[in-house]
């Protein structure tokens, strides 16, 4: 008989139960949770979450392009954006400056690769732009996951990265850019010690990788 444990899919929501888990394992160790049913509601819910006139900075990532959450905050006008200044920055003489926008906003919205049902959240980068402002330099902390991102461990979570978010972040990164993506930096958010400064959507739909 065989008995080898099959592959976690990484691909499809989990189950309710197991999302329910992660919730409250993450509001145990002080995030402020909410569970939405899909994107949409997310993308409703963060102008109730920011407020106007805010700096905002939107991390690179594919669950707030395809929701169109990145267009929202961006293009919207109500807050002050960072991505779009920064497109007007040189790389080379203002480096410093975009370093500490980058660092430092009012709020970041993004995503994470990973989310424990021990109550942790795993984000791992290639440049590490987003890590500085995830790991506390912004005042306000949001972060979008969907339901197919949910493991049940830190374990799983770096297989999950490893096995699932590497190889379709590789693809995207040779249609945008020529190269590959590489796993140079990774957070891991064990908790959140200031109440209400981190935030996490989890989304009963799967969005993203």
């Amino acid at each position: 008989m065989n008995t080898t444990t099959p592959a976690p899919s990484f691909a499809g929501p989990v189950p309710a139960v197991r999302l329910a888990r992660a919730a409250a394992a993450l509001t145990a160790h002080g995030f402020t949770v909410e569970i939405l049913d899909d994107a949409a509601a997310a993308r409703a819910r963060l102008p109730e979450l920011i407020p106007a006139g805010a700096s905002v900075f939107t991390s690179a990532s594919e669950t707030l392009g395809q929701s169109g959450i990145d267009d929202d905050i961006n293009a919207s006008g109500r807050y002050r954006a960072v991505k779009p200044r920064l497109n007007t920055m040189n790389r080379e003489t203002e480096a410093d400056a975009i370093r500490q926008l980058l660092a430092s906003p009012d709020v970041v919205v993004g995503s994470v690769n990973a989310v424990t049902e021990t109550g942790s959240l795993v984000a791992a980068s290639g440049s590490g732009s987003q890590l500085p402002s995830f790991a506390g330099g912004a005042a306000v902390r949001i972060w979008i996951a969907g339901a197919q991102k949910v493991v049940p461990d830190l374990e799983t979570a770096l297989r999950r990265i490893e096995e699932h978010c590497l190889p379709l972040e590789n693809v995207r990164c040779q249609a945008a850019y020529g190269v590959d993506s590489a796993i140079n930096r990774m957070l891991v958010l064990n908790g959140e010690p200031y109440p209400g400064r981190g935030i996490v959507l989890l989304l009963r739909a799967a969005i993203g990788f």
